[in-house]
């Protein structure tokens, strides 16, 4: 039986590894996901029929095992079916949270349980792997649930003052419970431990709390790696290979994508582990000058602009995802090329609200992936392009991150639109955008502003193109 276990496992992991490389490209994306939840389905039916048969210590409480995992399968695939793509990332964020949970209170529980045999029977790796699950679970839990709060907007911004100083003396502090406990101090074990976590769930609360905007993407990676990591530690605690091969997946993955969400937006990896992303400089800094007076273009005269173009750029934002406008997107695009205009996607790292969000979404209307560039792909051609069509981008596109050392956004690398001969900025209003401030772009000679829902203005701009 144990045998038929491992070899269940190894083909777990191995799922996970295809799965993984799957998702590299939207044509696999989707059969990446199957094979991968494949092979944690095969690891879970395993291990609860065939972990400890051999021992004669098998499980054995599967009334409760049945019912959480049909509670959660119908809860999961609901909540999947009916998100909308505009609240995919705090789903992301509130799903990432439950796997950092699920890592603390297995730490919770295997503690309880090491004590109960005697504190003298306790080993140091155990020991250590447990505390070291317990925090980084806690902390990605606690910071996640706050993350999920901030994208669906019921918790806003809170920013502490010494803030900074206060989050290396709470890291300060947990580290410092962790050595008495693993030193065995003399001081109540269980002081220590749930000391330990209150201070870990303080730290991931405090951590994202003061964050916002435009660094949220980078946010979510982060925690995502966290909740990698702290599987990766039940995968050590229960010599469980399929648990510590998807571990140390997500967060390496994560950690990887952190660094290059870090570099997307000019930020360095200590400032989000000390909770400092977007520096001191309030919003209001870089929307506090004169910006003068914006002009409007017609839906016709866009849609002429567009169809006597050589090049058109389009830059997908949060804008084009609330309106659901991605199939019309791709429809104009169709459009513009039966006319003989090249039509090309400028995609910014950070767009949206979780890292790949305008991958996702444009994926999804089948926009073919070899039209999306990257942002320094993008930035190479804009100098040749006729036409730049925004839609619902904002802080991606602001040349306040290059010109103005005052904005909170400054040193932010962005889509360098401006190098166009024309801007169209398709937006609901002059709002500023996620993170608060004026967008300098909207009062440059070549911008001109199309009012409307995304939408509703594409719909529009397919009509007009198709009576040209």
């Amino acid at each position: 039986m144990n045998a038929i276990l491992l070899l269940s496992y190894l083909i777990g992991s191995i799922t996970f590894i295809v799965g993984l490389k799957m998702l590299s490209h939207p044509d696999s994306a989707r059969k990446g996901n199957l094979v991968a939840a494949f092979g944690m389905t095969l690891a879970i039916i395993a291990t609860i029929f065939l972990y400890g048969r051999d021992s004669g210590a098998p499980l054995h409480n599967y009334g409760w095992i049945f019912g959480g995992l049909a509670i959660g399968a119908v809860v999961g695939t609901l909540a999947a079916k009916r998100v909308k793509m505009t609240a995919m990332p705090e789903m992301v964020s509130l799903f990432n949270g439950m796997g950092g949970a699920c890592a603390m209170l297995i730490s919770i529980v295997e503690f309880n349980h090491l004590l109960h045999a005697g504190t003298e029977n306790i080993g140091k790796g155990i020991l250590l792997i447990i505390i070291l699950g317990l925090i980084i679970g806690t902390v990605s839990f606690a910071g996640s649930i706050i993350a999920w709060g901030k994208l669906n907007g019921s918790i806003r911004d809170r920013r502490i003052p010494g803030g900074q100083m206060l989050n290396f003396i709470l890291l300060a502090g947990i580290v410092v419970l962790a050595v008495l406990l693993l030193a065995g101090s003399g001081i109540n074990p269980d002081v220590l431990f749930y000391a330990t976590l209150a201070l870990a769930a303080l730290y991931g609360i405090l951590f994202v709390m003061p964050i916002g905007g435009a660094d949220m993407p980078v946010v979510i990676s982060l925690l995502n790696s966290f909740t990698g990591v702290a599987a990766a530690c039940g995968g050590f605690l229960y010599d469980n290979p399929v648990m510590l091969t998807g571990g140390i997946l997500v967060g390496s993955a994560g950690t990887i994508l952190t660094i290059m969400m870090c570099k997307a937006m000019n930020r360095s990896l200590k400032n989000v582990l000390i909770g400092a992303l977007g520096g001191n400089k309030t919003a209001s800094a870089g929307g506090s000058k004169e910006q003068g007076n914006y002009k409007e273009i017609s839906i016709n005269d866009s849609a002429v602009l567009m169809a006597y173009a050589r090049k058109v750029f389009i830059i997908p934002g949060y804008g084009l995802a609330v309106a659901q406008a991605q199939h019309v997107c791709h429809e104009l695009e169709k459009l513009l090329e039966e006319k003989g205009v090249e039509v090309k996607y400028g995609i910014h790292p950070v767009a949206g609200r979780m890292p790949g969000h305008m991958n996702v979404l444009l994926a999804e209307a089948d926009v073919p992936y070899e039209k999306l560039l990257e942002m320094e792909e993008a930035n190479q051609e804009f100098s040749t392009t006729n036409v730049v069509l925004i839609l619902g981008a904002n802080d991606v596109v602001n040349p306040a991150a290059k010109e103005d050392p005052s904005s909170p956004i400054y040193g932010m690398p962005i889509l360098e639109v401006e190098l166009a001969e024309h801007i169209i900025v398709n937006k609901r209003s002059m709002k500023p955008g996620y993170a608060g401030i004026e967008n300098d772009l909207f009062f440059k000679p070549k911008t001109s502003m199309l009012f409307g829902d995304a939408k509703k203005v594409l719909q529009e701009l397919v009509s007009e193109l198709k009576n040209l």
